[in-house]
């Protein structure tokens, strides 16, 4: 748990340099701790130095270290794709929701979290680069989209989240981060709520520090803050 720490002190502070770099406040930039597979012990002991917010990949298991933690005032992250089977669930207990891509569930999430009796708030997953592999919708839907959350009533659309193709080295990654960029910035000159477009969620431990470069102000990561990956439990 002390490595833990550690861990943790050292991305607080490669955040803080790279938002100084940028000539940004590193308060502007949110820390989301990805916790999947890792037990709610240690999201206990990250708690214990003062992390806030966690991040999961799979409903199941974070509503486990939901109830195991339910003691501590965290606030829990969706980062991972979510079925439409699951969004009654997800919209009762999750803070936000990173991997809206589509306006079907964006109207479950908006009814359940009516039906729970509390606000939710959500980031459009962009898949800038058509892969196959990976969800989100295309940056020509994200417009229609924003439109039609104008309708919702609990839910929130509050900005975009990007997942880029896999890199070898942080830097080959910025093109995608700059690309995510300019589309909020064309978004927000074709009129949309700025209420809309407030977050960048983009960037993990291996190019956080670039994300935050050009823009993000959410970052998640994993294995910078807890280590080697364990074997996730069934979820």
């Amino acid at each position: 748990m002390h490595a833990l720490r550690a861990r943790l002190d050292s991305v607080r502070d490669r955040l803080a340099r790279a938002a100084s770099r940028a000539g940004r406040d590193p308060a502007s930039v949110r820390l989301v701790a990805v916790s999947k597979t890792f037990s709610a012990e240690r999201v206990r002991a990250a708690a214990a130095a003062g992390q806030v917010d966690f991040g999961e990949n799979k409903v199941q298991e974070a509503l486990r270290k939901m109830d195991e933690t339910a003691d501590l005032p965290l606030r829990w992250h969706l980062v991972g794709h979510l079925q439409s089977n699951k969004a009654r669930k997800t919209a009762a207990r999750f803070d936000v929701i990173h991997s809206l891509d589509g306006v079907a569930l964006m109207r479950q999430l908006d009814e359940a979290a009516v039906a729970a009796g509390r606000s939710l708030d959500l980031l459009v997953q962009v898949d800038l680069a058509g892969e196959p592999t990976k969800h989100g919708i295309r940056p020509e839907a994200v417009l229609p989209l924003l439109e039609a959350a104008r309708t919702c009533r609990a839910a929130r659309v509050k900005g975009l989240m990007l997942l880029p193709p896999a890199v070898s080295e942080p830097e080959a990654a910025r093109a995608s981060f700059v690309e995510l960029r300019r589309l909020r910035d064309r978004l927000a000159a074709a009129g949309v709520d700025p209420a809309m477009l407030g977050e960048l969620s983009m960037g993990m431990s291996g190019d956080f520090e670039v994300a935050i470069e050009e823009g993000a102000t959410i970052v998640r990561v994993g294995s910078a803050i807890f280590g080697p990956r364990e074997q996730s439990a069934s979820a």
